[in-house]
């Protein structure tokens, strides 16, 4: 029998989730490094500079990659022959204080994200636990994590489909990949279950998102059964689609895609996909009794030489003396720098002002849309000598729903946030002569550096979903959607993929 102490798995899984905080695993950024030097869109590699400088700077600076640190997900495998030497606590317990300790390290304090009462109160948790935990009972005797913390936007993406026996797989990816937009922040990779039951087509798809990137070796040899084949199917399909980074049009949408199967009944194929963003964040170790894990930092000399900095045609925005006018001169695919102060507010502090004006009531004192911008962010708080710690966007889409009324009722002249904007959204922004600004989804690091001072104004009761207000210095954003309802996330896929499809173009 292996004994494995209860404050080993603890701190591996704390260990592990600080790590996989700020270093991207290398297959992913070697692999994003040979999709921006191939990528032909301007758009989309401005883009993949952005998250490639981003995680550069979180790997020096042992800061988050993205601000939505995550939903913490671990698969394992506990081998029959272990022995829990000094247990106190379930294996489960175990993992869940790992967490604990990981989110709420003062050196690099990582976002609570999770809500407890998912139907009703929903209270943030203050820890980030629980995680969500599977497990193998093995033989062996040692104990094998992979671990990783799934961000918000590309989980929301999922998909699941139960197709008949005969159906193709690939038909389906390619018409349901178009329909879950940019809030996934492409470039990354598609996670793809199929067989057993339906629950468990899902968990394989999240499983699969587990492995290293290696599409390219596999194109370059060949593949050596269907499922390989299949792999290179979807993936061909996929950048075909020209959806490009972060949605702008461009050559690299899905940078591999990873398939597990199970057998399965006569009657049934279930499918499941789930996208893995550019935050791709997971970790994997084992303990056999001999200690902690240890997890040894990437080297940084395999992170490719680029360095984003601002178009030398971007426009400098005063947003202090904004007008609609000034909004209705912003043409579709404009980069524009941000300066002066802007508001933040995302889900719930939406759902609180629809609340307000229901009742009749004012916003609270200090909150004044009135020409001004929102922001839709949940920051990480703040260590050391920040103002802020990473402020990266949120989807918008979520927001859709709330964005007539902020525009008709509060005098708000534009809104930031990643991915495109719902039809009800964009047409509410052309009604009232607004814009929407896109800002890079996974960048968050590099984000928060413009900005310069941050207060809470509201709702601070609702931690990082309470209304900030950030006094930015060249924050850089796109338009995403005009003042006459034009969004790129529109025209720029369409252009890509009709380009794509006319020329031989060859993705990474």
């Amino acid at each position: 029998m292996t004994p494995i102490k209860q404050d080993d798995l603890i701190r591996s899984t704390a260990d592990a989730l600080q790590f996989i905080s700020y270093y991207h695993p290398v297959d992913y950024i070697e692999s994003l490094a040979a999709a921006y030097k191939a990528e032909e869109s301007p758009a989309a590699k401005d883009a993949i500079a952005q998250i490639l400088t981003n995680s550069r700077m979180c790997a020096e600076g042992h800061r988050p990659i993205c601000q939505d640190t995550g939903i913490v997900v671990a698969f394992v495998k506990v081998g029959m022959d272990v022995r829990w030497e000094d247990a106190t606590m379930s294996v489960t317990d175990m993992i869940n204080e790992g967490v604990r300790r990981a989110y709420l390290d003062p050196d690099n304090t990582l976002r609570a994200s999770i809500v407890s009462d998912p139907e009703g109160a929903r209270r943030n948790t203050k820890d980030n636990t629980p995680a969500v935990v599977h497990y193998d009972l093995v033989q062996g005797g040692t104990v094998e994590v992979k671990i990783a913390a799934k961000g918000g936007g590309s989980e929301n993406k999922s998909k699941f489909v139960m197709l008949n026996p005969s159906d193709s797989i690939v038909d389906w990816v390619v018409k349901t990949l178009p329909t879950m937009g940019a809030g996934w922040c492409p470039p990354g990779m598609l996670g793809i279950g199929i067989g057993g039951s339906a629950e468990k087509a899902m968990v394989l798809a999240k499983e699969s998102l587990m492995e290293p990137i290696d599409m390219h070796e596999l194109k370059k040899r060949g593949p050596k059964n269907r499922l390989e084949e299949l792999r290179i199917e979807i993936y061909d399909a996929a950048n075909a689609l020209g959806i490009g980074a972060q949605g702008l049009g461009g050559l690299s949408t899905v940078l591999d895609v990873k398939i597990l199967d199970y057998p399965t009944h006569a009657a049934s194929k279930p499918v499941g996909m789930i996208p893995n963003c550019a935050a791709t964040r997971h970790a994997h170790f084992t303990l056999d009794g001999s200690g902690a894990a240890r997890l040894d930092p990437p080297d940084l000399a395999r992170w490719p030489d680029v360095h984003w900095a601002p178009a030398p045609t971007s426009k400098r925005v005063d947003v202090d003396t904004l007008t609609r006018e000034e909004v209705a001169s912003w043409k579709p695919g404009e980069r524009l720098l941000l300066n002066g102060k802007i508001l933040t507010g995302r889900d719930a502090a939406h759902k609180r002002i629809a609340d307000l004006f229901a009742k009749g009531e004012p916003l609270p004192a200090g909150v004044d849309f009135t020409n001004r911008i929102i922001f839709y962010v949940g920051p990480v708080n703040p260590v050391r000598d920040e103002v802020v710690g990473p402020a990266g966007p949120t989807t918008a889409t979520r927001m859709d729903k709330f964005t007539e009324m902020m525009l008709a009722k509060t005098g708000l002249l534009a809104m930031i946030g990643k991915g495109e904007r719902g039809p009800v959204a964009v047409e509410a922004i052309r009604k009232y002569r607004a814009a929407y600004l896109m800002a890079v989804g996974g960048a968050a690091y590099l984000v928060s550096k413009a900005i310069r001072s941050s207060r809470v104004v509201a709702f601070g009761d609702l931690g990082m979903e309470a209304i900030y207000e950030f006094d930015v210095r060249d924050m850089p954003v796109t338009v995403a959607v005009d003042s006459r309802g034009t969004s790129v996330h529109q025209t720029g896929p369409r252009e890509w993929q009709q380009k794509i499809g006319k020329i031989p173009v060859v993705t990474a």
